[in-house]
This record gives structure tokens, sequence and C-alpha cells, in this order.
């Protein structure tokens, strides 16, 4: 799942890194956890370098397109029919320019930043679980009390205070411009405890992926479910979507919860799970973007890993049709047999006839140095970007290599995917990555923040992050509509075991599908896929004409007919009569009833919703929603 980062056109230049074809090695030793002086998960120079690193990294840059080949990628290449030629305006300027702010202004203090969240975390880490608990309570007090300030014939709906721009995804948080009461969480971003016995982890909604693996990869421990970017929050991913490599056999991120803490919209603290008295509320938080409840902490479960992941990389062509086939089978055989499904899967599309298909297992540490293994210690920051440096398989053929869990886990971090490119075309360079690439990656929140409304404008119209879950067996005729309307490469897939549960939730298997037993399926769940769609359109890279609105809205007609679902974090053009034809509403409308949120937290569909919400427009849709309710009553 993308972190959608807000990104600059490609130029003409998206060749391939050099580090393609120069071998850094694979063998370097690195820090044990922690690192000194270590951002994210990277490890870093000497600060007496930094100077001048910037003042090469600046000469390279303004000589980069000297130094590459002028040969397009094959994401300009596809061959489909051309639209008419788009007329530069000083939008595209601006965002063609925009690597002068990244380099000078957002990588510096995003490093800062890295680094001072690091330092938090190391204190944090030295408290004991009784202190760690002890100062939760305080601070749940706090949100307790703050909620019950609230005057609902005087302020606004519930909000937390964070700031719009910290949110991690592309969609604009618009709803914090209509007047709100904000309840502050910041403090919540503290594990509180790691559960061997029960294999259970305890944590704050603002814990990050990075910082929960930096504590539980040392113990052999993980998440579940471990979302590769290491700025998604615990909180963000229950109440919205989380998923990753393990999801074919755990789920989503959501599918792993033990137990909620939610603080009720009248003040109460209650402790939701699957079989007590608050069940339903248990069922109803995850996708709700929390509408219905304040989450105050989640304890998550926890499963026993390895030191070392052991991946394969196999390439595959052959048309889309056929690319999907030969996804399916590299995690879902079909004869059934269990024991060779992999740990992790994901798959990458680089066109419309090549893609390379990666399944990691679990390797111990005596495993992957036994003579003739290769170990390719993936965390350093001069390595090339994952999905370049996969591709390589589509020459050398299937290859096998041993990667570190921890780096494995974080492995498109460092380049958000393929957005980097967009942001810096000449990150993925061997010059950059060596001089400067310790500081990736830039903070989403700062991208956000240094932007003007044109730019922002510029990428919602003309660039697509969408992520889409659809049937597995659904997949190739996706990834036509895909290429047909929007020819976004390389596309990311990962699939997703869609579990029956006892109550229908918003998102939900197909009716009937375990008749039919498709391959993935089993009697308890039924397989899906996200397809991760992140990059400039096809027509936009070759200067044509690009209606981004019309694009995403015929996607998304296409998923409420082919039963699949659109997470939130993205940019939506659903209306409120679609939005619930794509997703179940009776769970979360009764749960938000019942449990006081109508009229004190705004409901999802207005939080989703594009654009900015007017407080009006906001009241009039409560409204609706209590009046059946009143008359009930009468």
């Amino acid at each position: 799942m993308l972190p959608a980062a807000c990104c600059q056109q490609p130029s003409a230049h998206l060749q391939q890194s050099w580090a393609e074809v120069i071998d850094v090695g694979h063998n370097h030793s690195r820090h044990r956890y922690p690192p000194p002086l270590a951002s994210v998960y990277h490890s870093q120079p000497p600060p007496s370098l930094v100077f001048c690193c910037f003042v090469v990294s600046f000469v390279f840059c303004l000589i980069s397109p000297l130094l590459v080949s002028n040969k397009a990628s094959a994401m300009a290449d596809l061959q489909t029919p051309l639209r008419p030629k788009r007329k530069k305006d000083i939008a595209d300027f601006l965002v063609k320019f925009r690597w002068i702010i990244v380099i000078f202004i957002v990588l510096p203090i995003s490093a800062t930043i890295y680094f001072l969240n690091y330092l938090g975390e190391l204190s944090s880490a030295m408290k004991s679980d009784k202190k760690r608990e002890k100062e939760h309570e305080e601070n749940l007090r706090k949100v307790v009390n703050r909620l019950k300030q609230r005057n609902p014939k005087k302020d606004g709906l519930v909000c937390t205070a964070r700031k719009p721009y910290i949110a991690v995804g592309m969609r604009n948080v618009d709803y914090k411009r209509a007047r709100h009461f904000a309840v502050d969480l910041s403090a919540l971003r503290n594990i509180l405890c790691i559960d061997k016995e029960r294999m259970v982890a305890k944590l704050e909604p603002l814990v990050n992926m990075g910082q929960i693996t930096r504590v539980a990869v040392p113990m052999n421990l993980a998440l579940s479910v471990v979302a590769d970017f290491d700025d998604l929050t615990v909180g963000g991913l229950i109440n919205g979507y989380g998923i990753e490599g393990s999801s074919h056999i755990y789920g989503l991120f959501s599918d792993t919860i033990v137990a909620l803490e939610v603080v009720l919209a009248d003040g109460r603290v209650v402790r939701a799970t699957k079989d007590n008295e608050y069940s339903d509320l248990f069922y109803a938080i995850p996708w709700s973007q929390g509408t219905i409840g304040l989450l105050v902490s989640a304890e998550i479960k926890l499963i026993p890993i390895k030191e070392y992941m052991k991946l394969t990389y196999k390439p595959a062509r052959g048309n889309l049709k056929e690319l999907s086939k030969a996804y399916a089978d590299s995690f879902a055989p079909t004869n059934g047999d269990q024991s060779k499904v992999p740990d992790f899967v994901e798959g990458l599309i680089y066109s419309p006839t090549e893609a390379v298909f990666m399944t990691g297992v679990y390797a111990s540490k005596v495993e992957a140095k036994k003579k003739g293994n290769v170990i390719n210690n993936y965390g350093w920051w001069f390595k090339p970007w994952f999905y370049q440096y996969a591709q390589k398989a589509l020459e050398k053929g299937e290859f096998i290599e041993y990667i570190p869990t921890r780096e494995y886990y974080h492995r498109h971090t460092r380049s958000i995917y393929w957005e980097g490119k967009l942001i810096l075309p000449f990150g993925d360079q061997w010059w950059f990555r060596w001089l400067l690439g310790w500081m990736m990656p830039p903070k989403i929140s700062l991208l956000k923040i240094t932007q003007i409304e044109a730019i922002r404008n510029y990428y919602h119209d003309r660039h697509v992050i969408q992520d889409i879950l659809i049937p597995l067996y659904k997949v190739g005729d996706a990834l036509e509509f895909i290429h047909q309307e929007m020819e976004v490469y390389p596309l990311w897939l990962c699939p997703y075991r869609m579990f029956k549960l006892p109550v229908k939730t918003m998102i939900f298997p197909e009716p009937g599908f375990e008749l039919h037993r498709r391959q993935g399926d089993t009697s308890y769940a039924q397989m899906f896929s996200d397809i991760g769609v992140y990059y400039a359109p096809g027509p936009v890279i070759r200067g044509e004409e690009f209606n981004g609105v019309e694009a995403v809205h015929r996607l998304e007609q296409w998923l409420i007919e082919n039963h699949g679902f659109q997470p939130q974090y993205s940019v939506s053009e659903l209306n409120e009569k679609n939005f619930w034809r794509m997703f179940d509403g009776d769970l979360y409308e009764k749960c938000r009833l019942k449990y006081g949120a109508v009229g004190t937290f705004m409901s999802v569909y207005y939080k989703s919703k594009k654009g900015r919400k007017t407080e009006k427009e906001v009241q009039e849709a409560e409204a609706a929603v209590l009046e059946p309710t009143c008359a009930e009553e009468a």
C-alpha cells in the first residue's frame, strides 16, 4: 500500500538506475539494532560529509540530463491511441523544478525529524511497561476530559487535532477546514507492551511501523501484517487500510486485531473484542476512519519470525491475463497444498507484457550464511531502489537471495515505491544515492506543506494514486481495464484473504464464493488482491490530454460492478449513493447510532469525500441520519 506522496511530473528520462549495471555488492556489514544516528532503518554517513554532499549533489542535479540515456522507459512507450496534445501551463514549470525545494528544504528537515523521532523512541523504550501504562492512563484522562468539554450546540463535530498535512495519503484532508472541535491524541505514540506469552503487542494509535519493527524484530517477533512504509501508524491502518505481502495468510492489518480501546462520544472508555459485549464495535471500527469513536490503543497479534527473508525473484512474460495467472500460481497452489504457500508475496508489473513475482519465506541466520547463499543487506542508503533492483530478474532470470527481515519489511520506504522517481527524477542515480540517499525518503507531510494550490490540483488531475481490492479471479480483467483507462506502470500486486465474518462489515466477500472454490479460496475466506496504481499515466508522460477525474470515476464504477473496493485514503469521485453501493453501511450506521457518534463525529462518507466540507453540509447530513430514528422513537 502506498502512502501517497505529492509527486512531480516525470521527465523524459525515466531510464533504469545505473545501479542495475553497476554491482555495488551484497555482503556489506551493517550496524546491529539500534544503529547510531539511524533515521528510519538505514545507517547515515558522518555529519562532516553533509555539506560536501549537498554541493556535489547540486552540481550533479544540474547536469543530470547529460549523464543519463535519452531513451524513454517502457512507461512512455505504450502502444495505445494517441490523444490530443496538452498545452503546458505554469503548474508544469513549478512541478518540473520542485526538486530544488525537495533537496534543499524538505530532505534536510525530514532527516532531522527522523532523527528526533528516533531519539524519542529510544527514550520511550527505556521506560518500564508500568511507567508507559501509567502515562497512557494520564493521557487517556486528558482525552476524555477534552471530549466532555464539548458543547454540542456551539462546537463543531469532533476531529483529532492533527494538522491536515500530516496525514499519510494523497487525499486532501478538507473536512478539517470546516469548524470542528479538536481533540489532541499526539501523546499516544508509545509501545505499551510486548507480551511474548500471549503473542500480543499493545500499541497506541500513533506508533508507526518503523517503530514497532525496530523493537520487535530483534526479539524474532513481528506483527502479523507489517505495512512496508515506516510512517504508517497503527491508528491509520486500523481505521483505514493496511495491507502487506503476508495478507494472503492473515488478512488486512485490521484482521489481526485482538482488542480495541475506544473512547466513545459520551466519554466512556470501552474495550472491544470479537466476543464481548462490544463485539459490534470491534467489527465496525475498521474502515470507519475514526467516525465511531476515538481509538486510543490496540492489541495486535504477533507471530514468530526468523532473521532473514529468503526471497525468490521470478520473471514472467505474456499478456496481462497470462501475467495475472502467473501471479495467482506464485502463491496459491491449484491443488490447495498449504505447505507450498509462501510467507510473503508481491508482484510488480513493469509493462503490459513483463512482470516479476517475488515470494519470500523466513530463514534463520544459519541458513542464510551457508556457503553459496547470497545475502543482500538492503538497508544501506546507497542500495538501488527495490523496484528497479527486482526488475533485473527480467534480464538475468530467476534468482534467490537472503535479505535481513527488517530491511525486507521496509524495502519500498526509501523510494516511496516508485513515486520517488517523480519527486526527484535523478534520485535513483548512483551518485545521488551515495551522496544524499541517507536522507531519503522525504516526509510526506513536508511534501504537502511545500506545495501551493496549483500544484495540488495538478497532482489530482494528472497523477494517479489508487489502491483497489478485487477478487483474485478478476485480476486479469482489472489489469486490462487499468491499462485502457490509465496506462500506469509499474503496478503493485498483493493478495489478501478476505475472511467470512459472523457479521457483515463495510467490506465483505462475494455471496456464495465458497461454492465455486476458485484458486486461492477456502471455505472460510475468499482470496482478493490489491492492485496499487501509483504513477503518472501514460498520456501525461507523452504530453497528451488526460482527465484524471473521469478516469477515477470510471474505475470506481468498474469496482462497484465487480465487487471491488477502494480504500478511503485515495482521492474518490464517488457520490454518497455510489459510496454505499460499494460499501455496506448497515453495521456501521447501527453502531454510530448506538454509541452516540451521530452528531459528534463526521460520517465516513463526508470525511472521505473529495473537496471542502461546509459546516452546513455536514450538519444536514447528520440530521438526515437522526430523523428516521427520532420518528421511530415517537
